[in-house]
């Protein structure tokens, strides 16, 4: 009986792992991989797929976490990434890792993937949250039902792991690649009718195929005209004759008669009863979800999470300790001693070691004030994703979001943009439509500052808590507002949502660890050098006298903002990185130049301020040019122009801070 092996003779199998978001895929896929994980973008897209290899008892192969998906008809970039995953025609096998208390929901996507023939295990993780609520599955007679393998695991304590390597060392592909379907009698007739016009070459089975064409997917009928296109004509007049005798679409009609076939196999497998949940956790989950309760808890989450640790924490502690005390206390006096005996040409060390040096200014705002804040918001972030707040956040803000075009799943970009906003636009790829990635990019190029901007802004407001206020009170109207008249201007329909709850969870150290070193080596790798080469540029700038052109070029409107010229350089720095420019504001406090409502004044308008250059090729790259162009200019016309707007207000009414 062959099983799956990896001879030196034969290519290296190839083991995908599937699955709603939110159901510890990744840590399933963590334990499969150990170490030898790397990231890389799925070809011809922005969609980060983790790749690792697996070694067990002889088998050795590589294993891709793809995107988290729903079905097999997919919705957003992520979904289609992970379709095409699955349809390249080379796994060896498939594991679809699924939630086991909410096998009901679980299931329809488990029956679609046998359906199409997939080699399949089905891995139901959160076992231990199943015994939690007095309920136990029945593997020995799922297995039966479906006729693949079923392993129980509990990937956050390792539990089942063992299990589920030992089948897929074992895995008998052939034994897997029966037809096999779960639809009533009354669609079989019009399914077989399809199939038996179906005489190509498809990836997946051809009966799965005409499942797809009811369905209307797009796919599946350029797959059919492509393979089948002599018999596409009499295929469509089977499906359109198949409408006529149902009052809904094929669509609903086939999820229902899936979620039937799921209910009968829940009711067959499920052993005892299930308790309700009255613990903490379940209170705390259903409060963080009622406006009433959820304010409240986000207001605590943002003033600990955000203003006191990444704020006063990060942007003021760590940045005093490492660049007050370690950069202008030794590294930059070593360095400045340095190049002076081993350059003698005064040019060349301004490269280095001058005021807009690449060690003096670019390693020191990348390193002394830039990492710590970002460091600090990385690990707070990883904090409230492990502990399962960010879906009920999202459940909180969906009806808000929907006035402004999007939903709540929208608020993953929106928050992961005060991390990064380069980050945060490819991450608007998990929406669903087009209106809705161009809007939340506009508003993170717009009203979201990112972690060092939004440190070092927190950090040099909090001697004024009343202009601390006010700057959240301009930042937040301006996102609601614009989000309004976005929503109202372009046409579209309303955003769906759907969100899988994972359980609330105390944060794993070693989970959270974990994502804030990866996202901190993505800082390095992408961010820190961003900072080496705005320095240099800088330097040619300077060197040429462009720089001083362009400075002396922003210093009236700077002045028209009411602020002092000398700011013209920290919103020069501004256009090459946001936080860069954050940090010329940082220095220009530290030096006395700024008044409080300066202060204020120059935080709004760096907030709302061109996106950075990153962050405007990211733009490019998903939008194309003319929207890029369009929303960078608009982003700049209502940043000066609310900061002009300020200012006179300020001053009118004599508020000093």
């Amino acid at each position: 009986m062959p099983v799956l092996e990896a001879p030196q003779a034969q290519a290296q199998k190839k083991i995908a792992l599937v699955g709603n978001p939110n159901v510890g895929k990744s840590l399933i896929f963590n334990h499969l991989s150990g170490s030898y994980a790397t990231v890389s973008n799925y070809p011809g897209t922005t969609v980060g797929v983790m790749r690792g290899k697996l070694k067990v008892q002889g088998v050795q192969a590589e294993v891709v976490d793809t995107p988290g998906m729903y079905s097999l008809i997919s919705i957003t970039e992520e979904e289609r990434v992970a379709r095409s995953i699955l349809m390249e025609g080379n796994l060896d096998l498939v594991i679809h890792v699924a939630d086991a208390k909410n096998l009901d929901r679980m299931l329809p996507f488990t029956l679609q993937l046998i359906e199409a023939g997939f080699p399949l295990i089905l891995c139901l993780n959160m076992a231990d949250e199943l015994e939690q609520r007095n309920l136990s599955i029945n593997k020995e007679e799922l297995q039966k039902e479906l006729g693949i393998p079923v392993v129980l695991t509990a990937a956050v304590t390792g539990k089942g792991i063992s299990q589920l390597k030992a089948e897929i060392q074992k895995f008998n592909q052939e034994e897997n690649q029966r037809e096999k379907d779960f639809f009533p009698d009354a669609f079989k007739s019009v399914l077989k009718e399809i199939q038996s016009n179906l005489k190509g070459t498809y990836p997946i089975q051809t009966h799965a195929i005409a499942s797809l064409l009811l369905q209307e997917d797009i796919e599946a009928v350029r797959w059919v005209k492509e393979n089948d296109s002599a018999s596409f004509h009499a295929i469509q007049e089977t499906i359109n004759h198949a409408k006529t005798l149902y009052s809904h679409s094929l669509q609903y009609e086939l999820a229902l008669s899936r979620q039937k076939e799921v209910e009968r196999i829940v009711n067959n497998v499920f052993v005892g009863e299930s308790s309700k949940r009255t613990g903490f956790a379940e209170k705390l989950s259903q409060w963080m979800m009622q406006p009433l309760t959820g304010l409240p808890i986000l207001a605590v989450v943002l003033y600990f999470g955000l203003y006191k640790f990444v704020g006063v924490f990060g942007g003021g502690t760590l940045v005093d300790l490492i660049e007050g005390g370690l950069f202008e206390g030794y590294i930059n006096p070593f360095l400045v001693n340095l190049f002076e005996k081993i350059i003698p040409w005064q040019t060349f060390r301004d490269l280095f070691t001058g005021e807009y040096g690449v060690l003096t200014l670019g390693v020191r705002y990348a390193v002394a004030l830039v990492l710590p804040i970002v460091g600090a918001f990385f690990l707070f972030f990883a904090m409230i994703e492990d502990s399962g707040y960010l879906p009920r956040l999202a459940m909180l803000v969906d009806r808000v979001f929907k006035k402004i075009g999007l939903n709540g799943r929208a608020v993953i970009p929106i928050v992961l943009g005060f991390g990064c906003d380069t980050m945060a636009t490819i991450v608007t790829r998990i929406l669903e439509t087009k209106r809705e990635r161009v809007i939340a990019t506009l508003l993170l190029a717009l009203a979201i500052p990112c972690s060092a901007q939004l440190g070092v802004i927190l950090a040099v407001l909090a001697p004024y808590p009343s202009a601390l206020l006010v700057w959240v009170g301009v930042i937040a109207l301006e996102f609601l507002f614009i989000g309004y008249l976005a929503a109202k201007a372009m046409p579209g329909e309303k955003p769906s949502f759907y969100m899988e709850l994972p359980p609330m969870r105390f944060p794993k150290i070693s989970n959270v660890f974990l994502k804030t070193m990866s996202r901190m080596e993505w800082y390095f790798k992408e961010v820190f050098p961003l900072f080496i080469f705005a320095s240099v540029l800088i330097w040619v700038g300077q060197v040429t006298g462009i720089f001083q052109f362009l400075v002396h070029s922003l210093e009236p409107v700077v002045q028209a903002l009411g602020l002092p010229k000398e700011a013209s350089v920290a919103f020069l720095f501004g256009f090459f990185r946001r936080d860069y420019g954050a940090a010329g504001l940082f220095d220009l406090n530290d030096a006395g130049i700024m008044t409080g409502v300066n202060l204020l004044v120059a935080c709004v308008t760096l907030t709302l301020f061109l996106p950075c250059v990153a962050q405007f090729l990211v733009m490019k790259k998903e939008h194309g040019m003319k929207i890029t162009l369009g929303i960078s200019a608009f982003v700049l016309v209502l940043a000066l122009g609310t900061g002009y707007v300020l200012n006179k207000l300020l001053v009118g009414i004599g508020w000093s801070f």
